[in-house]
């Protein structure tokens, strides 16, 4: 998986690439991420948390995350409670036959984990089937149809098909199963505190001494660790008891019993876990900041020198001056309120300083603000029935982005007597000296996009910045 933020910077990616509006303006938070310091991953995980600045993303990602690890913390514990349960109901009778006990402890789970192991040597550097990627599917832990739920699954799912969770499934497959022996360990170590037993064994086909060498190098790992192993006597002493073994010989059989389950069960598969984790921390998914959506806003980062020896000067497209007819005019804003009441009194007193302002304010009719889908189907209606000269006032937040523009021109093809736009500044920052503005601002980067933009549609401005 990827980590926390490098999947809110992916998810930022794919909404991005899909239109999808933030509840910050992204190319306000690259511009302004410009002039910061940072390596390339801090600065674009940086700029993902402040796109994101309401924490909707985060929510998204957080809520798939602990849903996912929800379901592994519920199957441990089932898994646990099912080991215990298992062991208690085998062990109910108080004779014990201690070698058919260890077989049904250990020999699925030894042929399970040398099966794991075998796999694991011949499949080197190849993806398992991910059965985890379809039992666990985001798709089937989340619902939503917005945009952000359906890019945070698509991004989980595209997570889980990594050839590094391999081994992330093989991390959780240990997991259940030292759930499970875990659970038994609990288990036999409560029947041994509240029961007393006596263990036996039985053969057909091998002898007395057969068994003592079984025993013996069955108990040689345990015994290095301290656990008792039965003596030679004691084992002869447990051949088809039936009645109660001498108290001594049956703590031995019991310590060799839990001895056995941590040696040859727990430990080996908490190796394996360990093993696992380290593979997985080794292969898990990095951000690859080399694809193109990267790349093009390092390389804006980046722009910073320019050598005077070898530039050419292109000069900027500037939009044509703005100017004023007669009669009617309706004044309107485009997305964003302004903090002037009668913003739009600078533009048109530019254009006719011999006029009174009483007798420019009767001819002006305010419109408000032109933001969503109702209020440009109002403004086209009034458009065609009404021969006015629009004034749009323009936010200096605003974007001159695909929809806006489309905005822009439907009022330009609308207005009988023309559009003008006058560009508002709000900011309430006084200008900063010279010295302190040598670096392009990004107001200024703003201002240059709105000229190219009414030049090329051939859109009079009236520049109040």
């Amino acid at each position: 998986m990827l980590s926390p933020q490098d999947q809110l910077t992916e998810l930022v990616r794919t909404l991005e690439t899909a239109q999808h509006v933030f509840a910050t303006d992204p190319l306000l938070v690259t511009e302004k991420l410009q002039v910061e310091d940072g390596s390339p991953i801090q600065k674009l995980h940086r700029r993902a948390s402040r796109i994101d600045s309401n924490g909707a993303l985060a929510r998204v990602l957080g809520k798939i995350d602990g849903r996912i690890k929800g379901i592994m913390i519920v199957m441990s514990v089932v898994w646990c409670v099912s080991g215990f349960l298992g062991l208690f109901t085998l062990l109910q009778a108080n004779v014990v036959n201690f070698f058919y006990v260890l077989v049904c402890l250990l020999g699925f789970h030894t042929i399970m984990l040398v099966g794991w192991l075998v796999l694991t040597l011949v499949n080197q550097g190849k993806q398992s089937s991910n059965w985890f990627a379809s039992f666990v599917s985001p798709s089937h832990l989340i619902r939503g149809k917005d945009d952000i739920t359906q890019a945070a699954v698509g991004l989980y799912e595209q997570q889980l098909q990594h050839s590094g969770m391999r081994w992330y499934l093989g991390k959780f497959s240990h997991q259940l199963w030292l759930a499970t022996l875990t659970g038994m360990l609990f288990a036999i170590i409560f029947l041994l505190i509240v029961r007393q037993y006596s263990f036996s064994w039985e053969s057909t086909l091998l002898s007395d001494q057969a068994l003592i060498t079984l025993t013996h190098l069955l108990g040689w790992l345990p015994s290095m660790v301290g656990f008792d192993v039965p003596d030679n006597t004691a084992i002869v002493q447990s051949r088809l008891v039936t009645d109660a073994l001498p108290l001594s010989v049956a703590r031995q059989w019991a310590s060799l019993l839990v001895g056995s389950l941590l040696m040859y069960g727990i430990v080996p598969r908490a190796i394996a876990w360990a093993f696992c984790a380290l593979m997985f921390r080794r292969k898990k998914m990095r951000l690859d900041i080399k694809l193109p959506y990267y790349q093009k806003i390092l390389n804006f980062w980046q722009r910073h020198v320019v050598d005077a020896d070898d530039f050419i000067e292109v000069a900027a497209p500037v939009a044509p001056k703005a100017t004023v007819s007669a009669g009617k005019k309706l004044v309107a804003l485009l997305e964003y309120p302004s903090n002037q009441e009668k913003w739009w009194q600078v533009g048109l007193e530019l254009s006719n300083n011999s006029r009174n302002e009483h007798k420019i304010e009767n001819e002006i009719e305010n419109f408000g603000i032109v933001d969503d889908r109702e209020d440009m189907t109002r403004l086209i209606a009034y458009l065609e029935q009404h021969s006015v000269q629009v004034l749009l006032g323009i936010h200096n937040k605003a974007l001159p982005d695909r929809g806006t523009l489309r905005k822009l021109d439907q009022i330009a093809t609308h207005a009988k007597h023309g559009l003008i736009v006058q560009l508002l500044n709000n900011d309430t920052v006084p200008n900063q000296p010279e010295s302190e503005t040598e670096m392009i601002s990004p107001k200024d980067i703003r201002q240059q996009q709105w000229q190219t933009a009414l030049s090329e549609r051939k859109i009079g401005l009236v520049n109040n910045y």
